[in-house]
């Protein structure tokens, strides 16, 4: 006698895979700067630039250039300040190999950030000195007169400036009060002379735009003070854009001297920032941090 077994159910399909992890929603400059790649050189991407907007530059002066590439990276959250002092440590002498994790982590236990803002120029100076292990010099009072000499020694110098300003949508500096307050670092500047003025010894022709000057070396004199000095522009490159920018000096200083105010929007959203006493306008108007970045901090 045979006994039978009843058969079991063939099985089911296997259940679907689980959806794909979303990712973060990118911000509008960072899905900008997904598609576009860096332009890598001292003069490359300034002189294109300065190509798109020749018909900008007064004929009668000599334009002079000097800059020293810095390395773009687009920020992600309030980090503008420490991502700008990460690409002016590219420029440390010598060189330093250091990861933005280290900056933002550094920062925080110091208690100079929380979320990665930086309100005040003097934390800066500091965290700066501790990162880059080279001397940060704190300038105050505004980005005009003898402070606008010290910045375009500096640069001419070879030597980055971390400035805050007002940004705007375009990146170019603006008058929000302190509403859209943001960090640039400064690499390089470009520096209208009265035709003559300037020796040719310490200069050489562009070898794309014919009105454009080359400085030879950091060791020759700045014509800083001299009254031939008719325009100065910076290069400046900022954690929302990948590509450098250029500003006359009047621009970002005026931009400078009116950060007055946190962002009522920020203000009120419940996330908590540090922010010094005396606010926004204590921590950062009218200030800058120059990096002496061949001179280790004593």
């Amino acid at each position: 006698m045979s006994v039978e077994f009843p058969l079991s159910p063939a099985p089911g399909p296997p259940p679907p895979p689980p959806p794909p992890a979303s990712s973060p929603k990118k911000k509008l400059h960072q899905t900008i700067a997904s598609s576009r790649s860096t332009v890598e050189g001292n003069h490359t991407e300034a002189r294109l630039l300065l190509s798109q907007r020749e018909s900008s530059f007064r004929k009668d002066l000599q334009w002079i250039l000097v800059n020293t590439y810095v390395p773009s990276l687009i920020q992600d959250g309030p980090q503008c300040g420490l991502v700008a002092l990460w690409m002016s440590a590219h420029l440390r002498k010598p060189q330093l190999s250091i990861d933005m994790e280290t900056v933002f982590q550094t920062a925080l236990s110091r208690g100079y950030t929380v979320q990665g803002e930086m309100f005040s120029a003097d934390n800066m100076a500091l965290l700066a000195e501790e990162v880059c292990g080279c001397e940060a010099e704190l300038l105050s009072g505004g980005l005009s007169g003898h402070n606008a000499a010290a910045i375009i020694t500096h640069l001419w110098g070879r030597q980055p400036v971390l400035i805050p300003y007002d940004k705007d949508y375009n990146h170019e500096p603006c008058q929000r009060s302190g509403h859209r307050a943001h960090w640039a670092v400064a690499s390089g500047v470009l520096l209208g002379v009265d035709q003559g003025s300037v020796s040719s010894e310490h200069t050489r022709p562009d070898p794309t735009l014919p009105w454009l000057c080359l400085a030879v070396d950091s060791s020759s004199a700045c014509p800083v003070g001299n009254a031939a000095l008719k325009e100065v522009h910076v290069l400046a490159k900022q954690g929302k854009s990948l590509r450098y920018q250029l500003w006359s000096l009047d621009s970002i200083a005026r931009s400078n001297a009116q950060l007055r105010t946190m962002d009522p929007q920020r203000v009120t959203d419940g996330t908590q920032y540090v922010v010094p006493r005396g606010g926004v306008e204590a921590g950062l108007a009218g200030r800058a941090v120059m990096l002496h970045t061949r001179a280790e901090k004593k």
